[in-house]
C-alpha cells in the first residue's frame, strides 16, 4: 500500500484557507442552516430541491461529494444537510480511518438516514475504498475474519445513509470511488459583494460595531474565502479592542491588517517575499520551482499548494514550461517596471494563448 503524502503545512498564516486551531472556538460565525447560508447560490439552491426531495420520500439522501479549495465552507454545507434532513450527524477525516475496521466501528454506528461526513477523502486508503465501494451500494459490509484456511466472509447489512465526502483535491480521488457519489457539487471562490455580507453577519455575532467602509475592506483582503474573511474580523476586532475604537471604520481595519501585513490585494508577507525574490533575484523569471524553494527556504509542495494558486488566479503569475515568471499585475503591485526581456515573453504567451497553443 502507498503512503499517503502529508498535506503542506500552512502555519503562521493569518490569510491560510486551512482551518487552524485559532478558528474552532467561534464556530457560532457558521451557519446552521441552508437559508443562512450566504454564497454559493446554484449549488444552494440545487441542495435544497435534494433535500426536500428526500424528505418527502422519508429516504436517505443520495452520497454528496462537495469539492473545492479550501475555507468556502464544505463542511458547514454537510452540517447544515444533516439538520435540513433532520437526522444525525457524524463526522472523520480521511487520514483517520486507517482499517477496515476503522470504517466497520463507523459505519454499524449509524442510525437510518444519518449523515456520515468523510473530510479529505482523497487521503483514504486503497484497502478502505475497497470496503466502502458495497457499503455505499448496498449498504453492506463484505469483512474477513480470521486468517489463512480458518478464514471466512461475513456480511453486515447496514441501515441506508448517506455519504458526504469533501476534497480540495478532487483529482487524487480514484474514479471508482468518485462515481459513487450520485451528487458532486463544486464549491467556488466568494465574491467581495458575498463576503461583505459574511462579514457583517460576523460582526452582527461577535457584538462588534462595523461600518460599511470596514466590512468592504476586510471582504476584499479575504482572498473569496470565508474563512479567511472570519478570521480577518477577529483580530481586526483584536486591534480595535486594544485601541479602545467603539466602531471600525475602513481606515480602522485597514491600519488593524497592515499590523498583519496584509495588504489591498490579498498578499501576506509571504506572497510578497515570493514575488520580490522572483523580481529581484532572476529578473522575473521564467525560474524553476525547485531553485524558488531553494531560495526560499521552503518546501516545492508548499510553494505550489499553499503560495502559488492565490498569485496565478489573480494574475501575479504565470506557470510556463521553462518555470515560474511575474505577470504584469504583479509588477504593478510591487511598483517595479516590467523588464523588457518579461514585457516579450509575456506577450508571447498571450500569443500563444490567444491561438489555443
Amino acid at each position: 500500500m502507498s503512503a499517503v503524502r502529508d498535506e503542506p503545512v500552512q502555519e503562521g498564516r493569518v490569510i491560510a484557507a486551512a482551518e487552524n486551531a485559532a478558528d474552532r472556538p467561534e464556530v457560532q460565525l457558521r451557519p446552521a442552516v441552508l437559508d443562512d447560508f450566504i454564497g454559493q447560490d446554484q449549488l444552494r439552491e440545487n441542495l435544497r430541491v435534494f433535500i426536500e426531495a428526500a424528505r418527502k420520500r422519508g429516504e436517505a439522501l443520495d452520497h454528496v461529494l462537495l469539492y473545492g479549495p479550501p475555507g468556502l465552507g464544505k463542511t458547514t454545507l454537510a452540517q447544515i444537510v444533516a439538520r435540513e434532513l433532520g437526522v444525525g450527524f457524524r463526522a472523520t477525516s480521511g487520514p483517520v480511518i486507517v482499517k477496515a475496521g476503522d470504517l466497520a466501528a463507523i459505519l454499524t454506528n449509524l442510525q437510518p438516514r444519518d449523515v456520515l461526513f468523510i473530510d479529505e477523502i482523497h487521503r483514504l486508503s486503497p484497502a478502505v475504498e475497497e470496503i466502502l465501494y458495497p457499503a455505499l451500494e448496498d449498504f453492506q459490509l463484505d469483512l474477513i475474519i480470521g486468517q489463512g484456511p480458518a478464514a471466512r466472509s461475513v456480511r453486515i447489512e447496514l441501515p441506508p445513509f448517506t455519504l458526504i465526502g469533501a476534497t480540495t483535491r478532487t483529482g487524487l480521488i480514484t474514479t471508482p470511488l468518485r462515481e459513487r457519489f450520485g451528487i458532486p457539487l463544486r464549491v467556488v471562490f466568494y465574491s467581495v459583494a458575498e463576503l461583505e455580507r459574511i462579514v457583517r453577519r460576523g460582526a452582527q455575532l461577535l457584538q462588534m460595531q462595523l461600518a460599511d467602509d470596514g466590512a468592504v475592506e476586510v471582504a476584499r483582503r479575504a482572498r473569496g474565502t470565508p474563512r479567511v474573511a472570519g478570521r480577518l474580523l477577529r483580530r481586526v476586532r483584536d486591534f480595535a479592542a486594544v485601541s479602545g475604537a467603539t466602531r471600525v471604520d475602513a481606515a480602522a481595519a485597514d491600519r488593524a491588517l497592515r499590523r498583519l501585513e496584509v495588504d489591498e490585494r490579498g498578499l501576506d508577507a509571504m506572497d510578497r517575499r515570493y514575488l520580490h525574490c522572483i523580481a529581484d533575484h532572476y529578473g522575473g523569471g521564467p525560474v524553476g520551482v525547485d531553485t524558488l524553494a531553494a531560495a526560499l527556504s521552503e518546501e516545492r509542495d508548499t510553494i505550489e499548494e499553499v503560495i502559488e494558486p492565490y498569485l496565478i488566479q489573480q494574475g501575479f503569475l504565470v506557470r510556463t514550461p521553462r518555470g515560474r515568471m511575474l505577470g504584469r499585475q504583479a509588477y504593478g503591485h510591487l511598483g517595479l517596471p516590467v523588464p523588457a526581456a518579461a514585457a516579450g515573453q509575456l506577450g508571447l504567451l498571450v500569443d500563444a494563448e490567444a491561438a489555443g497553443e
